[in-house]
């Protein structure tokens, strides 16, 4: 009896690292697999590709945009912040590490440090997960592969193209835009099935103050899927190789309603157009 005891102390852990190893080299293959499907030579912003569109989404890109600035497929972030663990009247607040790719419309993979937490979420055409570890060896979070999960990732993926991905929204054959006031635009995405809009708002400059989709979740207190309002305010922008984006994000959950808080606040370090890793620094000041 002894004897097995001691086998299953010694097989248990050796059992959990291999589990952990397995959720490590299926996160690095799902960044090499969508660098991949995102590779290829970026072309050249032209102004007369959206001159049909409404107003707000012409003015964005002609903001968000230099003419003749490369039109990446893929962004590659480095980022610090906090997440909650709380609600909103106590949010408690921790500090967190990240690097993502964002390689839309294909997925995306974020690496997560959250104190003792790490881990990642990922989406794939064809799939999606959210593995988190507790001290790189007892899982806690293990959810995905499910259609459920995925739509609600592909809805992460569209909002976060508009934060850091912009050129994925410009028009094309899977992109529609349309007017909803002077100072909204909304875009609509198309893949493999999935549809997700997505609402920015503009100030008179073009500059995107907010972005809102209507997300595909169970954040909720009956933990039910179904569409409700997720989205975040942008600030902070900086000129990376002639694309202005933002370096500073708060997001979440039923934004615009009593019952929003921002879980998610992310503070930029670095962007990069290469998925093999972060090149461009802070950039320079943009207003």
């Amino acid at each position: 009896m002894l004897t097995v005891v001691i086998i299953l102390v010694c097989l248990i852990p050796c059992g959990l690292l291999l589990w952990r190893l397995s959720d490590v080299l299926a996160e690095r293959n799902a960044w090499t697999r969508l660098a991949d499907l995102s590779n290829g030579a970026a072309v050249a912003f032209d102004p007369k590709t959206i001159k049909d569109l409404p107003d707000p989404a012409r003015r964005f890109f002609l903001y968000t945009f230099s003419e003749g600035a490369s039109l990446h497929r893929n962004t590659v972030l480095t980022m610090t912040g906090e997440l909650s663990l709380g609600r909103k009247d106590a949010p408690d607040y921790r500090p967190m590490q990240a690097r993502q790719i964002l390689a839309p419309p294909y997925g995306l993979v974020w690496r997560l440090k959250f104190g003792a937490i790490s881990g990642s979420d990922v989406l794939l055409p064809e799939t999606s997960w959210t593995r988190f570890w507790v001290f790189h060896l007892l899982p806690v979070v293990r959810v995905g592969r499910a259609r459920d999960h995925q739509l609600s990732a592909f809805g992460r993926l569209i909002a976060e193209s508009a934060f850091w991905a912009p050129a994925a929204l410009l028009p094309g054959k899977d992109i529609t835009w349309e007017p909803v006031d002077d100072q909204i635009a909304r875009a609509i995405c198309h893949f493999q099935g999935f549809e997700q809009s997505v609402e920015i708002t503009v100030d008179p400059d073009g500059r995107p103050s907010h972005v809102v989709i209507d997300r595909w979740s169970n954040e909720n207190p009956e933990h039910l899927f179904r569409r409700q309002p997720f989205g975040g305010t942008l600030s902070c922008f900086r000129d990376f190789d002639g694309v202005r984006l933002p370096t500073y994000v708060e997001g979440g959950n039923h934004f615009g309603t009593e019952d929003y808080f921002p879980f998610y606040k992310a503070r930029i370090l670095s962007v990069s157009f290469d998925a093999t890793g972060p090149k461009s620094g802070a950039g320079s000041s943009a207003t």
